[in-house]
Order: C-alpha cells, then structure tokens, then sequence
C-alpha cells in the first residue's frame, strides 16, 4: 500500500512538473479562443479538447468564447479580442483575397458535415432551382454554411441574391426557425440537422457529412473546421502555436480511437439538446466528417479555392497562394512527439 501511495506521488509530482515546464515553454499562456457555434458536432474537438484536459496540461489557460457563427468568430481575431480562431478553412482563402492574411495550423474537419435540406413547412422544394426567391437558413451570414448555398446557387448557374439569406444560429435558435416555419430551407450540421430530420420537419437535399456527400457537392475533398490564427500571432509565438497544434492533434486521435459512449461521457448534458439517444446518433453520422491525425492535403486547399472563386469576386479576381492558407509543420512535429 505504501508503495502505491509513494507511486502515486511521484506520478503527481512529475504531472504537476510536466504542466508547470509546458506553462514556462509557451509565450503566451493565457488565450482567447473564438468559435461559431461550439455545440455543434463541426467544433466537437475543440469541445473534447477543453474536457479532457490538454489544454492544461499544455500549460494553457484558454478562455473559449462562442458566437453565432464562424463570420463573428473571423471579426474577432482580425479585431483582436481572439487569439486564434476554431472556424472553416474558407477563411483563410477569403482574407488572403482581402490582404488580410489568416493561417490554419490543423484540420480538425476533413468532410464539412453541413447539411442543405428543404424545410416541410414551406410546401415542395423539390430541386436546388426551386429554391429561387426563398428564405434560407444558415449559421450566420459570411460563415460556412452560407458559403455552401452559395456555391450550390451558383452550380445552377444563380447568384447568392437569389435566395434569402437568414441567420439562426447552431442550435435551439435552428430548430425553433425550422418549427416556425420562419425559413423555407436550412443549411446547417448536427446535432441541429439529425433532430429535425428525425422529427419529420426536413428534407435532406445535400449532405457533405461523408464523403459520397462531399464529393457530390465539392467534386473533391472539402477541409472544414479548423484551428487558425494571424500570422503574426504564429511569428510571436510558436511554442504557443506548437502547443496548440499539440492538443488538437491529440485530441483528433483520442476521438478516432474513441467509441461514441466513450464521447458522450466526456460532453455537457446540454449539448444534447434534451436528446441524448438522438445525438448519439447525430454524431456517428457526423464522425466520418473528422480528420484522422490533423493534417492538411493541397487537393483539399485546392478545392476550396475552386468553391470560393464561384460565387465570391474578391477571391475570383485575387491570386491565392494555397501554400500560405495553411501550414503542417505543427502538425508533423506533434505527431512525432505523441508517436514515441
């Protein structure tokens, strides 16, 4: 008994040293994390990440602040109120067009898992054309969501101003407009999606939730949710930066690894939104959609280049250079430090 008690010291002392090297190792301890939406399955890494303890145990004090979408949660790191940002790949396009350079440092989504369907109140909606002239739910204006209606638009040869664009948010605010009936369509992600799926009140009309989907869509793999900041912040503070990458690689590999009674364990009850049966289920549609080690591929930059030059001028008429929207270097270096 003696013998496990001391064991248990020493095993405490090394975590409380480990924790405390790691604070010292890192030049900015305390941040600001903005993300669109937190409870949706698109950020649950950065979720399981706060849970589990990485964060502290990277030497972090992080401090997650969440907003209507991932266009507030962009105005955020480029007004200063937010370190880095959990939020959709297209951005870092987007602001390189406006001179305004992001950087993503790990792909926590590889598929978007966002979901485009009709909402039943608003009578047939058979075909994308028919959603001409109709109120569209997304996110939130300038987010994700609201980039694949565009890009779905313009694949039927119409333009954004063809529909209505109408922010609800990501959760609870969602599935009240759909009951309303205050929108004709929504594109959203789950858990938001599976609950009126399953409550009879949508008709899925695009899913990029699997790959299928996702091709379908996209014509190729599509980069979703990830980890990125300004470059300046990364010149600042790249022990930061690197344990940031530390932690979102570790978590995208607990979570491959990971059952879905092992996640639901680790979540608040009120991500569940009063269903937990429902959002168990929600989440093995969505767990396709996360990447298996954090990396990111040029096809996939490529992709949403592609996406982007569709419907947005800015990115149409600017030349991108893909290799500065992303790095893997952070990444490369925190899987070889976990792999040993």
């Amino acid at each position: 008994m003696k013998t496990l008690v001391a064991a248990a010291a020493v095993a405490l002392t090394l975590g409380t040293a480990a924790t405390q090297a790691a604070a010292q190792a890192v030049e900015k301890k305390d941040l600001k994390i903005a993300v669109g939406g937190k409870p949706l399955l698109y950020y649950l890494p950065l979720t399981l990440a706060e849970r589990l303890g990485y964060f502290k145990e990277a030497g972090l004090n992080v401090e997650i602040n969440d907003f209507g979408g991932g266009a507030k949660s962009l105005q955020a790191l480029i007004g200063g109120s937010a370190d880095v940002v959990t939020g959709a790949f297209d951005h870092t396009v987007q602001m390189q067009a406006k001179n305004q350079p992001i950087v993503a440092v790990t792909q926590l989504g590889r598929y978007p898992g966002i979901v485009l369907a009709s909402v039943k109140k608003a009578g047939e909606i058979k075909s994308f054309k028919d959603l001409k002239g109709k109120k569209v739910g997304v996110t939130a204006p300038g987010s994700s969501t609201n980039f694949m209606i565009n890009y779905v638009l313009a694949k039927e040869g119409m333009k954004p101003e063809d529909v209505s664009i109408i922010g609800v948010g990501g959760g609870p605010s969602a599935v009240a407009a759909i009951k309303r009936g205050d929108i004709d369509a929504i594109v959203n992600l789950d858990p938001v999606i599976s609950q009126a799926e399953s409550e009879g009140d949508i008709v899925v009309m695009a899913d990029t939730r699997t790959e299928k989907g996702t091709l379908d869509v996209y014509g190729g793999p599509y980069p979703a949710a990830v980890l990125y900041t300004t470059p300046a912040f990364i010149q600042a503070n790249p022990k930061t930066t690197q344990a940031l990458a530390d932690v979102f690689v570790k978590t995208m590999l607990w979570l491959n690894k990971a059952s879905t009674e092992d996640v639901l364990k680790v979540l608040p009850e009120e991500f569940f939104l009063g269903n937990k049966t429902l959002y168990a289920q929600a989440f093995e549609h969505s767990k396709p959609t996360y990447s298996p080690d954090g990396r990111f591929t040029q096809e996939g930059a490529e992709a949403a280049l592609k996406v982007l030059k569709a419907f947005d001028p800015a990115v149409a008429g600017a030349t991108i250079d893909l290799s500065k929207t992303y790095t893997n270097q952070y990444v490369e270096d925190a899987l070889k430090r976990l792999a040993k």
